[in-house]
């Protein structure tokens, strides 16, 4: 079972039922699903840059990942509906779990002159996304691994009903935000 999850379940739960007055362990919000995004507009040139992209994103996540394409057409970046432009994963359960206490632990501290999280990047429904410059930080790839430097989004998804909720549940667990 993770760690982060077993730190859920005997500290945090019971700290914010406290916090914000819950009578039913169900109120107290969850993680739902992570979700990452990486985006790779140079896919249309070469379907060896989205292969690579692809290959980057399952060592990270652990999981296979899925290839999205252009919903639409859009002539001033000649993309065409249904061309492929980036990939994404969504985790949930233990993977979830592991991703998520891997990211806050080790990958996050390993950005340089790393100041915190935005505050301000919730949704209103209790959704939180950041972005990341570089595919680097994660320890399973190394320089040799990757082909160019690429971004991605992360997203997590709760159940909670506010930013505020939300905010608590992440801080938490461990996120590190600006302060």
């Amino acid at each position: 079972m993770a760690r982060l999850k077993d730190r859920f379940e005997a500290e945090i739960l019971p700290s914010l039922m406290e916090r914000f007055g819950y009578t039913n362990v169900w109120q107290v919000p969850r993680l739902e699903k992570l979700s990452i995004n990486m985006g790779v507009g140079k896919a249309k040139e070469s379907t060896d840059i989205l292969d690579a992209a692809v290959k980057e994103l399952t060592i990270i996540a652990g999981q296979k990942v899925v290839i999205t394409k252009a919903k639409k057409s859009i002539s001033a970046f000649g993309i065409r509906m249904g061309m492929p432009i980036g990939c994404r994963v969504t985790l949930r359960g233990d993977r979830m779990w592991e991703f998520t206490d891997r990211l806050f632990s080790i990958s996050l501290p390993r950005i340089r002159d790393f100041r915190g999280l935005s505050r301000n990047a919730f949704d209103g429904r209790g959704n939180y996304t950041f972005g990341l410059d570089d595919q680097l930080i994660f320890p399973e790839l190394g320089y040799d691994d990757i082909e160019r430097q690429r971004g991605l989004e992360i997203t997590f998804v709760t159940t909670a009903r506010t930013d505020e909720e939300s905010r608590a549940l992440l801080e938490l667990l461990g996120m590190p935000f600006t302060r």
